[in-house]
């Protein structure tokens, strides 16, 4: 147990070494995050985490086997961290943030990880509004300082 590591694992090395390739750059494991995401893009508000299958109870093939002693500890132990998990992506979710979780047994296939974060850091379409929103937009867009209460001065030359 002591030789298992939180930080810098394989699968959390090939999703860096992906998410560079592609361009990115990004912070690690933010402590001010809950859940202290394992990526940290904060100029375009996304994160991504890369858990390993067995210690989040994925329930893919590689994690479905329960170790044989002490099952009681060990299934209170992976139900406390799916609790974990969830809480902290709802935190995120509501403060704005863009979240990503990618498995273990998914970073073992480059194609497939590749699209899933190619699909994920994508920038966001822009909106597409017609000429009549545009106009009935235009008018929320700067409001004179008479509206706020003081009056508006202009400045001359």
């Amino acid at each position: 147990m002591s030789r298992i590591r939180s930080t810098d694992t394989g699968p959390e090395w090939r999703v860096r070494r992906m998410v560079h390739a592609l361009g990115f750059r990004y912070r690690l494991h933010v402590k001010r995050l809950p859940g202290r995401p394992d990526l940290v893009l904060p100029r375009h508000r996304k994160v991504i985490f890369v858990h390993g299958c067995f210690w989040h109870a994925h329930g893919c093939r590689q994690a479905r086997r329960l170790p044989a002693t002490h099952t009681r500890f060990w299934k209170a132990k992976f139900a406390k961290n799916e609790a974990r998990d969830q809480r902290a992506l709802r935190q995120l979710w509501q403060a704005g943030w863009q979240v990503l979780v990618v498995w273990e047994c998914e970073s073992q296939d480059p194609e497939r990880l590749r699209a899933r974060l190619t699909e994920f850091l994508a920038p966001a379409p822009a909106p597409n509004y017609g000429l009549a929103e545009q106009h009935a937009l235009y008018g929320l867009a700067a409001e004179t300082g008479a509206e706020y209460g003081r009056p508006c001065r202009v400045r001359r030359r």
